[in-house]
Parts: C-alpha cells; structure tokens; sequence
C-alpha cells in the first residue's frame, strides 16, 4: 500500500498508555514496516542517601529491550529501536541520521507533569527535522480520559 510516509516512527514510553499511537502508526504504515522507538533515560540523580542504589544503565537497558521486543512483536511489520539519553533529543537526532518522515507520539502530559518534567511532545515538535503527529489518547480507550457530553462546549 502507498503511504505518503516512507518511515514511520512510532514512539513508546513504559507507562502502559501507547496503544492508540502504535496503532495510528501502523494504520498510517498501511501494512508496511514502522519503527517502535523507545528511549531509556538516565537515572535522575536525586539526593538519596549514602546507601541508595541506583540500577546501572545497562539492566535498565536489558529489561527495556526484553520489553520493546514484546511490544513490537504485536505489530505486523514493527522494528524495535531502542536508545538511550535524553528521550525529546535522542528521537530527534535518531530520526534525522535515519531518515525518518513521521514521528507518531503521545500528547498526554498536564500543565504541572509539563512544567516539572519537560513536554516531550513540544520538543520534538519543534525540533524534529519531520513531520510530527501528536496523537491524544482515543476517549474510552483511557479510564481518565472522558468523552465529552452532548451538548459540552470542547
């Protein structure tokens, strides 16, 4: 099937709520491949104790992976990119070096989750060197997301 997209990237975090953008990228891929990136980030190093234990990036890496590789495998045509760094900027620099023509992402974050972790989505979508789809969870699809009632001014 033509799709006005050669290469699709469809990008996943571990909070359990990317259904709606793996299946827009795999409708948009009309049956052609598409990657799933995910992106591991460093941990966050917060004051924590002379006894605190901080996981090495490479378990996180090896679970992240095992996890990918789970997710892609439900998706006809799915690759698993995995990498690691900062997430808004490593898609970014990933998607220019392997000329990716869509990045399909969630838009879900609050004003406070925006405010004190950064907006993922605004990021890439001013910085991507490609088009960007920001695509909001489906209402029924997520218990906190409430369809509209008749009648409601959106």
């Amino acid at each position: 099937m033509d799709t006005p997209y050669a290469r699709i990237a469809c990008c996943i975090d571990r909070d359990g709520e990317d259904d709606h953008v793996l299946r827009e990228g795999a409708r948009l891929a009309g049956g052609d491949a598409f990657d799933v990136v995910h992106v591991v980030a460093p941990p966050r190093s917060f004051p924590a104790g002379p006894f605190a234990y901080v996981a090495p990036l490479v378990e996180t890496s090896d679970a992240a992976r095992e996890w990918l590789d789970g997710i892609a495998a439900g998706f006809p045509g799915a690759t698993p990119v995995l990498l690691d760094g900062d997430p808004a900027r490593e898609i970014c620099a990933w998607a220019r070096a392997n000329g990716v023509d869509l990045i399909v992402a969630a838009a879900r974050r609050g004003l406070v989750e925006r405010a004190l972790l950064g907006g993922f989505a605004a990021y890439i979508a001013y910085h991507a060197a490609c088009s960007v789809l920001l695509v909001h969870p489906v209402p029924g699809d997520d218990p906190a997301v409430q369809a509209p009632t008749e009648g409601a001014v959106a």
